[in-house]
């Protein structure tokens, strides 16, 4: 190399892999723990809860689910594809669930510490210029030094003090109030905090089922998952270690305004719990909606009611069965009911001459029948002229296909494959009947109501009102208790003075609305030594 040459470029430096990689994690875990990142995944889980609650959700109502998604095409299925359907239990809720979780742990642990600090440190040393701060006020009064510090002692009681001495003489009170403001902040934060996790435990530990049951004295047995009609269990519940009890519906009554609409629906119930399951004991309960029965760790709600209609047929050989099933409302009141009443031939052994001679009463009911036309339709929901509009279809019901079956309807694959045909139609009241052309008469003898329970289980449901109620006292204190300081210095007369010079200095940590009356009460009080009522 000469003289006039240059020397070469050093290379840039650059950090190792490992390091980049830690520094990228470091970066990472400050952006999540930060409480604006907190905050947006707040918005973010508000915002992605609302479809749970606009759209229809396929835990809590499969069939108006699929509707849904029949109706609207393309749109619905990509709906179902993204999880809007199961929108609590879909990947994005869960990940906007545990990030919120996550950043709220990285928030509060450093502010605990810091706040542990601040609660064992003393308040801030009295500042040399007085005057600058936004509130103070100054007097001289004859009274000696002693006497105006135990003044002001006194008068501070309840605030978090430290008297100190300077080398001149002059003393001064360092004052503190409103802590608490801050403790209420991060009972909030933990109170939030503690209710994720509690929803987070009660998703893995929760179940919860419906069932239809009889309102004759027919019972229900927490037994086992087979004795629901539907059966939602939470993660880490699989139905065979339930809380064992038994409910018996003994009636159902309902009141309805003038228009049809409901004003009370309850049911005389009886239920056996722990050891009255061994005695044989029954405990009466008034059931009613939003008043559940509790026990056992669950609680059984009051959720529907419906109709039974009650048919037996008899067949040409004298053999006779009768049965009810439940029918469901065509419009949510009861006045129109839908269902199949399903029958087995008796007396035949062969599996296809069987298939050929099953029974299904299809058709409408209502509790107050009116007949315009021929055509039934129902006059309100009490039930004052029960009346049934029927189709008796005769052939092969599909029950033996292995495949599951609503039982509010018949396969109408059967129909259109002609296996199942109609051979009667026709309104029926109570004691009517129809006769096929076998001779099997189909009578129509009554309609006892049903009632719809729905079994809950949740065993964070007490760490839930817990850390709520905690939310809103914490909430309440960060935003009702104002932390403020105050600041006193008494400088004693110097050589051939008189008097004692007193200031008083305060500032506001917080917002300085309502501080300024209090200030001025305060030094009034330590400036002349009388006492404010």
């Amino acid at each position: 190399m000469t003289a006039t040459e240059a020397p070469p470029d050093p290379k840039p430096y650059r950090d190792s892999p490992a390091k980049r990689v830690l520094a990228f994690l470091r970066n990472t875990w400050r952006g999540l723990t930060a409480m604006r990142t907190a905050l947006i995944l707040l918005f973010l889980l508000a915002l992605a809860a609302l479809p749970g609650a606009l759209l229809p959700q396929r835990t809590l109502n499969a069939p108006k689910t699929e509707q849904y998604i029949a109706d609207h095409g393309w749109w619905g299925t990509l709906l179902d594809r993204l999880q809007f359907f199961n929108v609590y239990s879909s990947v994005w809720f869960s990940a906007i669930y545990l990030l919120l979780m996550i950043s709220l742990i990285g928030c509060l642990l450093p502010r605990s510490v810091e706040y542990l600090k601040s609660m064992r440190a003393k308040p801030v040393l009295t500042p040399r210029n007085l005057s600058r701060l936004p509130h103070f006020a100054k007097a001289t009064t004859p009274r000696d030094p002693d006497e105006v510090v135990a003044a002001a002692r006194a008068r501070l009681k309840g605030w978090r003090s430290v008297e100190r001495a300077e080398e001149d003489g002059t003393r001064t009170i360092s004052a503190e109030r409103g802590y608490l403001r801050e403790t209420g902040n991060l009972v909030f934060h933990f109170g939030m905090l503690g209710l994720i996790i509690a929803f987070a435990l009660g998703k893995m530990y929760t179940y919860e089922g419906q069932v239809i049951v009889q309102a004759n004295g027919s019972q229900f047995c927490n037994s086992g998952i087979y004795a629901y009609d539907s059966f939602t269990p939470g993660l880490r519940v699989d139905g065979t270690d339930l809380n064992p009890f038994c409910v018996k519906v003994n009636d159902f009554t309902a009141e309805f305004t003038e228009a049809g609409q409901p004003i009370q629906y309850k049911s005389n119930v009886q239920y056996q719990a722990g050891a009255d399951l061994e005695t044989g004991t029954w405990r009466d309960y008034l059931l009613e909606v939003n008043s559940p029965l509790r026990l056992a760790g669950d609680r059984v709600y009051l959720l529907g009611n419906g109709y039974s209609p009650i048919f037996t047929i008899t067949w040409p050989d004298g053999t006779t069965r009768t049965q009810a099933t439940q029918w469901r409302p065509t419009d949510g009141t009861g006045t129109l009911n839908e269902g199949a009443t399903k029958f087995d031939p008796p007396n035949i052994t062969d599996p296809f001459e069987r298939r050929t001679k099953q029974l299904a009463i299809t058709g409408l009911f209502a509790p107050d029948g009116l007949l315009h036309g021929g055509v039934l339709t129902g006059g309100g929901p009490e039930m004052t002229n029960p009346m049934v509009a029927v189709d008796v279809m005769r052939g092969d019901l599909g029950l033996d296909s292995g495949q599951s079956q609503s039982i509010f309807s018949i396969d109408q694959s059967m129909v259109d494959d002609g296996r199942l045909a109609r051979v009667a139609r026709s309104n029926l009241n109570v004691g009517q009947s129809v006769t096929l052309d076998d001779g099997t008469v189909v009578r129509f003898d009554g309609v006892q109501r049903f009632v719809s329970l729905q079994i809950s289980h949740d065993p964070t449901q007490t760490y839930v009102l817990g850390f709520a109620v905690a939310m809103f006292l914490g909430l309440g204190l960060s935003l009702l208790i104002k932390r403020r300081r105050l600041w006193v210095r008494v400088v004693p007369a110097g050589e051939g003075g008189t008097g004692t010079v007193v200031e008083v200095g305060g500032l506001a940590r917080t917002d300085q609305a309502g501080y300024g009356e209090e200030f001025t009460r305060i030094a009034e009080e330590l400036l002349t030594g009388k006492k404010k009522r």
